[in-house]
């Protein structure tokens, strides 16, 4: 009879860095892993007169085989008494290298508000773009744009039903917390 060693969790779960089953050249997450500070533009509506603050944070998990992040908003720090639903997140994503299609399957999934999501995403010049759809069909295309080693600018749209024009549904600029 063999015995499981006990281990905590987050030491199953984390890993320290990317798997060498990831050729460098499709390693499109590893940039964001750590923290960042979100200012809110963007959340349904244009929140920016609001001053809405947030956070994510992005590890290695499943040995090096995923990445996995935490968008928090308001902030952990701020989540005190009643927090209005339509503007609550505390979700995470989970992104895991594909080889098959040379690309991430990214699924979103936010408890507070129910929402779900399924991606792929890849590089796009030197913007990453995510496209997939909501739980109910709607396609979404979600993309990191104006990237730097310690900034970048996370957009989230949404096809509208003419199926030409896209809806913004979420817009952070994001500084990464040393």
């Amino acid at each position: 009879m063999t015995t499981v060693a006990k281990v905590d969790f987050p030491t199953l779960l984390a890993a320290p860095g990317r798997s060498p089953e990831i050729p460098e050249a499709a390693d499109v997450y590893g940039w964001l892993i750590g923290s960042w500070e979100l200012d809110v533009r963007h959340y349904g509506t244009d929140v920016t007169g609001r001053g809405l603050k947030g956070e994510v944070h992005f590890g290695w998990v499943l040995e090096g085989r995923a990445v996995q992040d935490v968008w928090i908003m308001p902030r952990y720090n701020d989540r005190t008494g009643q927090i209005d639903r339509t503007l609550d997140m505390y979700g995470t994503t989970l992104r895991v290298w594909d080889a098959a299609i040379q690309g991430w399957r990214i699924t979103w999934i936010n408890p507070v508000t129910g929402q779900h999501d399924e991606q792929v995403g890849r590089w796009s010049g030197k913007d990453i773009v995510q496209v997939g759809a909501h739980a109910d069909g709607t396609p979404t295309r979600w993309m990191f744009t104006e990237i730097t080693a310690d900034s970048f600018r996370w957009i989230g749209e949404a096809l509208n039903p003419d199926g030409k024009t896209w809806r913004l549904e979420g817009e952070f600029r994001a500084r990464r917390v040393r």
